[in-house]
């Protein structure tokens, strides 16, 4: 997909993306320190049941189980030297399942590891392992690729900018952003203006924010992107906070509850929107009833 086909069909309404991965592959078995990449090989059957679960409801774009599927990451559960076969096949599941009614969204995550001076990774290899990453999504079948979850701004920017590098691709930026005393910020301390600002310089056809609060938390934090760009705006809120119950991680924010904010967050400026941990396909489907209303107005 070129970059202009993905602009021309933000003019024409909400986009809806899917919800949690992660949090239903550990619905259906996914262990405690597994790698939910493995998956993509291990039980494909499920990987696409959980696309295709998405596709029904309505979400018209979904994200591969690609993650974790940078070379740091992977090499870390003995995958490293499987890199572009897990995000190839990551991307290739999620386009089966979709069978032409969804995009499919290569999902680039952090890598979990530090560039200099913090750390010893040089951004050249860094921006060299997205790179990969990226090519074999793309081939595996990624209409788009999202940058999500990040912290480290300079990571992130590299990350887009090793799609840029490879094609004229759309490409979004993520990042998550915490509550603090002077406004939201990043784990690593950097600000909504200072991130939106350095990820469209670098070439984010989009920008906003996944993971890490509940939809009460990115209604303002949306509003804020839009003060600063009239850019694409994306939203992926959590399903709530996480909380351990019983030695299981539950989240909170039902199907409703999310969708009762869902107007506000639309309102405040968000025109892509779906769910990060803990939402389900019923989260999705009460967003596709809403978002079908108001792209039909």
């Amino acid at each position: 997909m070129k970059r202009q086909e993905f602009l021309n069909r933000l003019k024409e309404g909400v986009l809806l993306f899917d919800g949690g991965i992660g949090t239903q592959l550990q619905a259906r078995g996914l262990g405690v320190g597994e790698a939910p990449e493995a998956w993509n090989f291990d039980h494909p059957e499920w990987v696409k049941e959980i696309h295709r679960d998405y596709v029904e409801v309505g979400a018209r774009v979904v994200t591969t189980n690609s993650f974790g599927g940078s070379q740091y990451k992977l090499e870390k559960v003995d995958l490293g030297d499987r890199v572009y076969q897990v995000n190839f096949q990551a991307a290739a599941l999620a386009r089966e399942a979709a069978g032409g009614r969804a995009w499919v969204a290569g999902s680039v995550g952090p890598t979990g590891e530090f560039l200099e001076p913090l750390g010893a990774v040089k951004p050249d290899e860094m921006k060299e392992g997205f790179r990969l990453q990226v090519k074999a999504l793309l081939a595996g079948g990624a209409d788009l690729i999202i940058v999500e979850t990040m912290s480290d701004l300079e990571e992130a920017s590299l990350a887009v900018q090793a799609v840029r590098e490879l094609g004229d691709f759309p490409v979004i930026g993520s990042m998550t952003y915490n509550p603090v005393k002077q406004g939201y910020r990043t784990m690593m301390g950097v600000d909504i203006p200072t991130a939106v600002e350095k990820l469209l310089k670098v070439g984010a056809d989009a920008v906003g924010s996944n993971c890490g609060n509940g939809i009460e938390d990115f209604i303002p934090i949306v509003k804020e992107i839009r003060e600063i760009t009239d850019q694409p705006i994306l939203a992926e809120a959590n399903a709530g906070l996480p909380e351990l119950v019983d030695g299981k991680t539950i989240f909170r924010e039902s199907p409703e509850i999310m969708a009762l904010k869902l107007h506000l967050l639309l309102e405040a400026g968000a025109n892509i929107v779906g769910g990060c941990c803990g939402t389900t396909p019923e989260h999705i489907s009460k967003f596709s009833q809403i978002i079908e209303e108001r792209n039909a107005e």
